[in-house]
């Protein structure tokens, strides 16, 4: 009767244990090539929670780790400073001043850097909580004008908070060159062209690429991922880092 009792409250005292949540995130090769790994956070109990870093094929040492503001394009200040990557790959943080559901929906990144002295050569780094890519986007052309010979796409990207993220791919660019890029009210086709309602970041010439996490208009009106499919719009790249420069490559988008 004993041994029966004592099964029967062990199996009731399992059945009540509550199961762990956790979130995994991509961190992405930044500045050293065959570097990325991943970031886990884990719901330790109902006020603390755990983050756990691993990376493959970082560098023999220690390495800086942070939690910070902002999405991986916009860069920001640190929220957390999580203990350093060791020399196995790994580091685990136990927090307290944030709960597992808080960091889910952080509007952050993470960043591991190559050392103090070093701090910046960026290892692997990406997003999480709220800005978190999901797999909902689209993708417009960008047609060259006149004899410049650039063209490319300008895929917007849906965040798990709704934000986008904006990304211009083009060729044609010229090493060492940057280009202004903005987001223009009206249509191509609009006479005399619309006006800039978005100015984005600069495209790098050696890449051919531009990076900009889009919560707000210019003027400070809040627009999401949704908003832009349905937005009466075009893009503009110009030849220099100024408006009154020659429009070089352009694109309708939304409900253009």
């Amino acid at each position: 009767m004993l041994l029966i009792g004592f099964g029967v409250m062990f199996m009731g005292g399992c059945k009540g244990d509550p199961e762990l949540r956790s979130t995994t995130y991509d961190l992405k090769v930044t500045d050293v090539l065959g570097v990325s790994g991943t970031v886990t956070f884990t719901e330790t109990s109902p006020s603390i929670a755990t983050i756990s870093i691993t990376l493959v094929g970082s560098p023999v040492g220690t390495h800086p780790a942070v939690l910070s503001m902002n999405s991986v394009v916009e860069g920001g200040i640190a929220k957390i400073i999580l203990n350093p990557v060791d020399a196995t790959g790994k580091s685990t943080t136990v927090v307290s001043t944030m709960t597992y559901s808080q960091l889910i929906a952080f509007n952050g990144f993470v960043k591991v850097v190559k050392s103090d002295s070093e701090s910046n050569i960026i290892l692997a780094q990406g997003d999480i909580g709220g800005n978190e890519i999901t797999n909902i986007n689209k993708s417009y052309p960008l047609a060259t004008l006149g004899n410049f010979g650039v063209s490319g796409t300008a895929l917007f990207e849906k965040r798990v908070n709704g934000n986008t993220l904006l990304t211009l791919s083009l060729t044609g660019t010229i090493a060492g060159d940057v280009y202004l890029s903005t987001i223009n009210l009206g249509s191509i086709a609009s006479v005399g062209g619309g006006p800039v309602v978005k100015t984005l970041q600069l495209v790098n010439g050696t890449t051919g690429k531009s990076f900009t996490n889009i919560t707000n208009l210019n003027s400070g009106i809040a627009i999401t991922y949704d908003n832009w499919l349905v937005y009466d719009g075009y893009i503009n790249v110009y030849q220099s880092t100024d408006l009154s420069g020659t429009v070089i490559c352009r694109g309708n988008i939304g409900s253009n």
